[in-house]
């Protein structure tokens, strides 16, 4: 019960001082709703279908796309960075705070996020007549898996990588950008040439895309989406040991400091 305790006190913490800086949640929930909204309407007038058909299509990569991205991946790598300047993880050496706890209590508190948006990108995509079609319990496994994939990797990258807080935007769009276009986040995967399809194969956002578009908008089974479902879950679990080994390593050498 004590890993519990410190680990929802964390999450506590970092929820709340999100809750206070009004001005970055409030970015953090427009930019997911202008990337559904200009999907939507360009599948709607491009594919010739309904708005409620270009919404459900377009909410499952604007979920994983635009929304855990940014929030989970680019959340924790800024997390991460600004608790080592703010000599946060100095104060946890000499505190009854495990690193355990600090680990998952991260971890926790990205994955309520992640939620958050979740319900947001689905609540204006029904706004527009979108209706999840699918099972809501593999839906959810798919979003759990992703966000835990995107918090390891960001753990990797804000433990060994970024050193200030400014390396953060660099770094994430050094990294993450490409591989949104190329997991269909803002073109779908339809339209990529065989070169790009075969690269997308091994793109973990490609997987997280296909899966979740196909659960949401298509009603497809845990066997119809077999192949991408378990790249993710292998993906999501190798980044979520590697990123607490990187964070154990990290605090190796703030102790030697």
């Amino acid at each position: 019960m004590k890993y519990w305790y410190e680990t929802v006190a964390v999450a506590q913490r970092i929820l709340t001082e999100l809750l206070r800086r009004r001005r970055s949640l409030i970015f953090w929930s427009i930019f997911p709703i202008s990337v559904l909204l200009i999907n939507g309407l360009i599948l709607a007038e491009r594919g010739q279908i309904s708005l409620d058909q270009a919404f459900e299509s377009a909410a499952p990569s604007s979920l994983v796309g635009a929304a855990l991205f940014f929030s989970c991946l680019g959340g924790s790598v800024a997390t991460v960075v600004a608790e080592r300047e703010q000599l946060t993880l100095k104060r946890l050496f000499i505190s009854p705070l495990s690193g355990t706890s600090y680990f998952l209590g991260i971890f926790l508190a990205h994955c309520f996020i992640g939620i958050g948006q979740t319900l947001l990108v689905y609540t204006i995509a029904a706004f527009w007549g979108a209706q999840f079609n699918g099972s809501l319990g593999l839906g959810a496994a798919i979003i759990l898996l992703s966000i835990a994939a995107y918090v390891g990797v960001g753990f990797i990258l804000g433990t060994q990588l970024a050193k200030r807080t400014e390396d953060v935007n660099s770094l994430v769009a050094a990294f993450g950008v490409p591989l949104l276009i190329l997991g269909g986040a803002f073109l779908p995967a339809s339209l990529f040439p065989e070169t790009l399809l075969n690269l997308a194969q091994f793109n973990p956002i490609y997987h997280m895309n296909e899966a979740l578009l196909q659960v949401s908008a298509n009603d497809a089974s845990l066997v119809d989406i077999a192949p991408h479902f378990r790249f993710l879950a292998i993906f999501a679990a190798v980044m979520v040991v590697m990123g607490w080994l990187s964070y154990r390593r990290m605090l190796q050498v703030e102790r030697s400091l």
